[in-house]
């Protein structure tokens, strides 16, 4: 294997995708990880298929490297059997190549808000399965940097929305084709309280920006929100207003709808107990890495505007 660029992500999902496009408008050049050694890139960036769980590929793969990124995500009844072993594989390549790990994450560990924003000092006090996960996960990279094996630098991201966000996204492939349509769309939880989502091209941002601060490693930063947080119904409005409808049309998916189709689908079963973000203000502070970092989020408007432009030129 010829010796990897300066920057390695590992996952070609809407997170590694935007990374890229960070890293490419810094002028730099990235290789890409994922399992079928395909993904929607230009033809001058290199893709590689393989087996992150291996360290042995890892390793190879990333050797020579000054900046790994982990941004893989499998399926949700994945999570339990296939993430731990992900995050050990790409945590070993970066040690061995002497690399910053930058490790994407969300906020799951911290559990319910609690009438408090989220925080990055915020306990790790999660109730549920994949909360208790992501907190053990979290706590083995900060082991490894306190440790001295390896530079850590970790990015927590709410729900995000924006191009390529797909059906993973609450605000996605559900949401914007019902708006170009003038139809209904269909969201997750209650609408009607506030809550923070993440535009994807401000993770990829952020995360480039941890990959070449000297301020980022051994910390846990949120990544840029805009701090006008509101209600998903708003927000579905705004669209709607922006595709030249009227107020959006609406239907929330109540949790025992989601319980029911969990029957059938193993994805929708494992987000039942994600519910509980919907079930009061879920406001996650950004704050931080905006005054120590310089990192602003796009604007709720102008991310929606942009977000809403891709799904039209699909």
């Amino acid at each position: 294997m010829n010796t990897a660029p300066r920057h390695v992500i590992f996952g070609t999902g809407a997170i590694g995708l935007a990374t890229l496009d960070a890293l490419r408008r810094r002028g730099e050049t990235a290789r890409l990880i994922n399992r079928s050694g395909t993904a929607r890139v230009p033809d001058d960036v290199e893709v590689i298929g393989g087996d992150a769980r291996d360290p042995a590929f890892s390793t190879d793969v990333t050797r020579g490297a000054g900046v790994v990124y982990q941004t893989l995500n499998p399926a949700y009844s994945e999570w339990t059997a296939q993430f731990p072993p992900l995050q050990a594989g790409v945590l070993a390549a970066a040690e061995t190549a002497g690399a910053r790990l930058v490790s994407m994450e969300n906020v799951y560990m911290y559990g319910r808000p609690a009438g408090r924003p989220l925080t990055e000092d915020r306990a790790y006090d999660a109730h549920t399965t994949k909360g208790q996960l992501r907190g053990r996960m979290a706590g083995d990279l900060l082991a490894a940097h306190d440790a001295g094996r390896v530079e850590v630098a970790i990015g927590r991201a709410s729900d995000y929305f924006g191009p390529r966000g797909g059906a993973q996204s609450n605000l996605g492939d559900r949401l914007f084709p019902a708006a170009l349509a003038g139809k209904t769309a269909t969201v997750l939880g209650n609408p009607d309280q506030p809550h923070t989502y993440t535009y994807i091209p401000d993770i990829g941002e952020g995360l480039a920006v941890l990959g070449e601060h000297p301020d980022a490693p051994g910390h846990v930063w949120h990544l840029p929100n805009d701090p006008d947080t509101r209600t998903t119904r708003k927000l579905v409005d705004t669209v709607y207003r922006h595709a030249g409808h009227p107020a959006g049309k609406l239907r929330a998916m109540s949790p025992l709808l989601l319980r029911a189709l969990g029957l059938l689908n193993p994805t929708l079963r494992e987000l039942v107990e994600m519910q509980y973000q919907f079930d009061e203000p879920f406001i996650v502070d950004s704050s931080t890495i905006t005054d120590k970092l310089g990192i602003r989020a796009t604007p709720l408007d102008q991310a929606l505007a942009d977000t809403l432009q891709s799904y039209h030129h699909g």
